[in-house]
C-alpha cells in the first residue's frame, strides 16, 4: 500500500466518506457488459445454487437449482447458463478488422509481419466480488473436461453438448483476469477499490454493498454507518437487508428459509414418485411446482440486491473519464479473445489441467511484464498515481533552468544536450540512472549526470531527437519548461527468451529421451525383478 493510499484511507475514516485514488478510469468498460451474480451451496463451493445473469439491468435471467445435490439438476443449470453466456461470447466473434502481427517464421527463424483478423470488440463479464472471479474459474475447471454423449456414449452422467465449451471460455476469462490490467472479467469490488479508498480494510471492501455505502452514503449518514448497516442490517424476519451473494449465502437465510424450502421440494418429489396415475399425481405435481417456485422466489430475493449493486457500481465508474492508455490494454484483451476464438474454431483440445514448466514460466514472465506496464501507464495517465510514485522516489517534477548543447564523440556525432533542472522532490538518484519523460506519447530517455550547485540535477538527453546532427524542433527541453521525469520505463520489456519445447530438458517438461527402438523411456514399464515373484 502506497503512502497516498494510506493517507486517503485515514482521510476517509476521518470524514466518513470514501476518498478518490484516481482522476481517470483505469479499466475499460463495455457499453454492453454481461453481469453474472452467482450463488453456491454452503459447504460445497462446486455446487451451484442459482444465478442472475444478463445484459439488461431491468430484466435479468434467473437460474436456480432446487436441489444442489442432484447431478441432473446441476447439469440443467449449467446448460441454461451456457445458453445465456455462449451467445453473448459469440456476439463479437465475426465482427473483425484487418490487423498486423509479428510472428516467427518457422523456416527462417526471422520475425515477419503477417496480416490477421482482430475482433473489433470483445465480450466483457462483470461479477460482484473477487470470490465471483474465483467461482468463474472453478466453473471452467469443473466443466471443460466433461464428456458428452456424442463424445463418449458410454460415459456415466453425460453432460449437455455446450457445457464443455462454456468451461473452456470461462477458463480463458478466469485466467485472463489474472493478467494485470485486463478487463475481460472484472470484479465490481476490485474495480471500485482501485479508484476509491474507504475507511475499512481490504477484506471488508469485498462486500459490494458496504463499499458502495462508503462511496455514496445516504443523506445524513456517514460511510461507516451506512457500511455497517449494509453488512449487518436485518429485517423483522432476521434476514440481511443487503445479502452478500458472495457467492456463499448467509447462514440465517440457509437455516431459516432455504433449508425448509429444499426439504419441502424433496418431499414433493418423493410424493410425486410414489403417486399413481390420475388425480393424485396431478396434485403431487402441483405441490412440486409450488415448492420449486418458492425456492426461485427465495433465491431471487437474495440475488436482486447484489444485481442492482453491480449496475450501480458500473454507473459510478462511468462518471470517470477513461484513461488514455486503458484503450491500449483493451486492445490486448481483444487479441486474447480473438486468439481463443481461433483455438476453439480450430478444434484444439481444452486448456490443460496444469501448465508445463515452460508454459508456466512464460505465463509468469508475461504477468510480471504486464504488472510493470500497468503501473507505468496508470502513473502516466493519472496525476494521483504519479504522486504516489513521486513520494516513493520513483519520479520527480522539475523546472528546466539551463540547457547546454553537446554532441557525442565518434565518426557521426549525435546531439546529447545537458539539461539542468531543479526539483522539490527526492528522487532515488545515485549516478548513471536513466530517467524518462513522455514526449508526444513516446518515452524520451536521459541519463543522470550528477548534481550541480544548489542541489540542481544535470541530465543528458540521449534519444528521441531525430536522426540528424541537429535535434528536431521541440525535442529538447527549454528553460522554464516544467517536466515530470520517471525512473521507471514507460514500456517495460520482458525477460530473456525461454528455450523451445524441443530444446527443454525432460526435467522441465521437455521431450523425454527415447530408446533405440523408438519407445519413450518414460512410458516403458519397470523391469520385472525377483521381488515381484512369490
Amino acid at each position: 500500500m502506497s503512502l497516498i493510499t494510506t493517507l486517503a484511507r485515514l482521510e476517509a475514516a476521518r470524514s466518513g466518506r470514501a476518498q478518490p485514488l484516481a482522476t481517470v478510469r483505469h479499466r475499460h468498460l463495455s457499453h454492453r457488459p454481461l453481469v453474472l451474480v452467482p450463488l453456491t451451496t454452503a459447504g460445497e463451493a462446486g455446487a451451484p445454487l442459482g444465478a442472475l445473469v444478463g445484459t439488461d439491468r431491468d430484466s435479468p435471467r434467473l437460474l436456480t437449482v432446487p436441489q444442489p445435490r442432484d447431478r441432473e439438476l446441476r447439469f440443467a443449470f449449467l446448460a441454461e447458463l451456457a445458453g445465456t453466456v455462449l451467445p453473448y461470447l459469440d456476439s463479437c466473434a465475426d465482427d473483425v478488422e484487418p490487423a498486423e502481427r509479428t510472428e516467427t517464421d518457422p523456416e527462417t527463424g526471422k520475425r515477419v509481419t503477417v496480416e490477421v483478423e482482430l475482433c473489433r470488440d470483445a465480450p466483457q463479464i462483470v461479477v460482484p466480488s473477487r470470490a465471483g472471479v474465483a467461482y468463474v474459474r472453478l466453473l471452467g475447471r469443473s466443466t471443460r473436461f466433461r464428456r458428452t454423449a456424442e463424445q463418449d456414449p458410454d460415459t456415466p452422467y453425460p453432460a449437455p453438448p455446450h457445457i464443455p465449451l462454456l468451461g473452456r471460455w470461462l477458463t480463458h476469462y478466469g485466467e485472463r483476469a489474472r493478467v494485470p490490467g485486463s478487463s475481460l472479467l472484472l470484479s465490481a469490488t476490485d474495480l471500485l477499490g482501485r479508484h476509491w479508498a474507504t475507511g475499512q480494510s481490504n477484506l471488508e471492501d469485498q462486500h459490494l454493498g458496504a463499499l458502495l455505502a462508503w462511496i455514496d452514503p445516504p443523506e445524513g449518514r456517514s460511510g461507516a454507518e451506512a457500511a455497517l448497516r449494509a453488512e449487518n442490517g436485518r429485517d423483522a424476519a432476521g434476514q440481511l437487508v443487503c445479502p452478500p451473494a458472495g457467492p456463499a449465502t448467509d447462514p440465517a437465510f440457509d437455516n431459516a428459509l432455504l433449508a425448509p424450502a429444499i426439504d419441502a421440494y424433496d418431499l414433493a418429489r418423493q410424493r410425486l414418485a410414489a403417486a399413481e396415475d390420475g388425480g393424485a399425481a396431478d396434485e403431487r405435481l402441483g405441490e412440486l411446482a409450488a415448492a420449486e417456485r418458492r425456492i426461485r422466489e427465495l433465491l431471487a430475493a437474495q440475488l436482486r440486491p447484489t444485481w442492482d449493486a453491480v449496475w450501480q457500481a458500473l454507473d459510478v465508474m462511468r462518471r470517470l473519464p477513461e484513461g488514455v492508455r486503458a484503450g491500449e490494454r483493451w486492445t490486448r484483451d481483444r487479441w486474447s479473445y480473438t486468439s481463443h476464438r481461433d483455438r476453439v474454431r480450430a478444434g484444439e483440445p481444452p486448456q490443460p489441467r496444469r501448465d508445463s514448466a515452460v508454459g508456466a514460466a512464460q505465463k509468469l514472465a508475461s504477468r510480471e511484464t504486464e504488472q510493470a506496464r500497468l503501473e507505468a501507464q496508470e502513473a502516466l495517465d493519472d496525476p494521483l498515481a504519479m504522486a504516489a510514485r513521486r513520494l516513493a522516489g520513483e519520479a520527480f517534477t522539475s523546472e528546466v533552468v539551463a540547457v547546454e548543447m553537446s554532441w557525442s564523440e565518434g565518426r557521426r556525432p549525435s546531439p546529447r544536450p545537458l539539461v539542468t533542472v531543479t526539483t522539490d522532490d527526492l528522487p532515488q538518484l545515485g549516478g548513471g540512472e536513466k530517467v524518462y519523460r513522455s514526449l508526444e506519447g513516446k518515452a524520451q530517455a536521459a541519463e543522470f549526470v550528477g548534481r550541480a550547485d544548489g542541489g540542481r540535477l544535470v541530465l543528458r538527453v540521449v534519444n528521441g531527437m531525430g536522426r540528424g546532427k541537429e535535434p528536431a524542433p521541440g525535442t529538447v527541453p527549454e528553460a522554464g519548461d516544467r517536466i515530470c521525469w520517471t525512473l521507471f520505463e514507460h514500456e517495460p520489456r520482458g525477460g530473456a527468451r525461454l528455450p523451445d519445447p524441443e530444446e527443454t530438458p525432460w526435467t522441465h517438461g521437455g521431450p523425454p529421451d527415447a530408446a533405440p527402438d523408438g519407445v519413450v523411456l518414460a512410458e516403458r514399464p519397470d523391469p520385472v525383478t525377483s521381488e515381484d515373484l512369490l
